[in-house]
């Protein structure tokens, strides 16, 4: 499992009974969570007083109850800034547990002595995309289906200023752009995605994780370098599990590249209260090279 526990301006306090108690900078934040199923004596004052606590309605969906909480702010992790703004669904912009694949990308950048490409898909607001650019990235190019969260991308390179790295902002349908990019002769040392199990592209292109993943990754192959440092792909799946993500990448990525290397695991964030372990998904990594990871296990 790869826990993120490098965060100061984010903690997980406590969790249990389907409901996270979180702290965002100087906000407290209540969210449903469905693998929080245990039970909590939920001791810490947060929990009546939060600033804001998403509650979910019996007709499905929900709403942001807010008491003093602003409509955003900023948090930063190491020497980056990102914009927080609760959202519908309960999302507010960032997902902090994904702050380990994060340093994963960077350890592998700045470890690499080489120009690297990065192609960051389903990049939503750019946690990974400002990563990759402050660990050196000679070129980042960040994909993602809304002009809003693109937008929102950008705002978060200028708080973090990487007004002067290279990242190439696009707004388009992952599988057009990958096919595209493949024409163009355009390849990537480094390929990360987050895919949804649902979503639709600009021009109304349906994506279903589990009918389009393999020709996703598979595209990827195709603009992979034959040196590449890593192939990321993470997933929030209902139903799929690591060892799932691992097969698809054996099943590609190996067949390849026969002496490449892929591993997979849970990713989580620690629970202050009571010192456990928050399950948030899974990551599959895949490189060309089994040298290329060997000090990232």
């Amino acid at each position: 499992m790869w826990v993120s526990d490098r965060w100061t301006d984010y903690e997980l306090i406590d969790c249990g009974r389907g409901e996270k108690l979180e702290r965002w900078g100087d906000q407290l934040l209540v969210r449903p969570d469905p693998q929080a199923i245990w039970n909590t004596p939920r001791t810490h004052p947060g929990w009546k007083h939060p600033h804001g606590r998403y509650a979910r309605s019996s007709s499905g969906g929900g709403q942001w109850e807010k008491k003093d909480m602003p409509e955003r702010w900023t948090i930063r992790y190491g020497g980056l800034t990102f914009n927080i703004k609760p959202m519908n669904f309960k999302h507010t912009g960032l997902f902090p547990e994904q702050a380990a694949n994060w340093d994963f990308a960077q350890e592998q950048i700045r470890r690499a002595g080489r120009p690297i490409r990065v192609l960051n898909l389903f990049a939503y607001t750019g946690g990974a995309t400002m990563a990759c650019a402050s660990a050196g990235a000679d070129e980042v190019v960040h994909v993602d289906a809304s002009k809003g969260m693109v937008q929102w991308a950008k705002e978060n390179m200028t708080l973090s200023h990487l007004e002067n790295r290279t990242i190439r902002f696009i707004v388009d349908d992952v599988l057009k752009f990958v096919a595209r990019e493949k024409r163009r002769g355009h390849t990537y040392q480094g390929i990360l995605m987050d895919p949804p199990s649902y979503g639709r592209g600009p021009n109304g292109e349906v994506w279903k994780l589990e009918d389009q993943i393999n020709e996703l990754v598979n595209a990827c192959l195709e603009i992979l370098d034959d040196d590449a440092l890593f192939l990321l792909v993470n997933s929030y799946t209902t139903g799929f599990s690591s060892i799932v993500l691992e097969n698809i990448l054996r099943t590609t990525v190996l067949r390849c590249h026969p002496k490449g290397y892929v591993f997979a695991g849970e990713v989580g964030l620690p629970i202050t209260q009571d010192h456990m372990i928050l399950p948030c998904g899974f990551t599959a990594h895949g490189a060309t090279k089994t040298m290329n990871v060997q000090n990232s296990l």
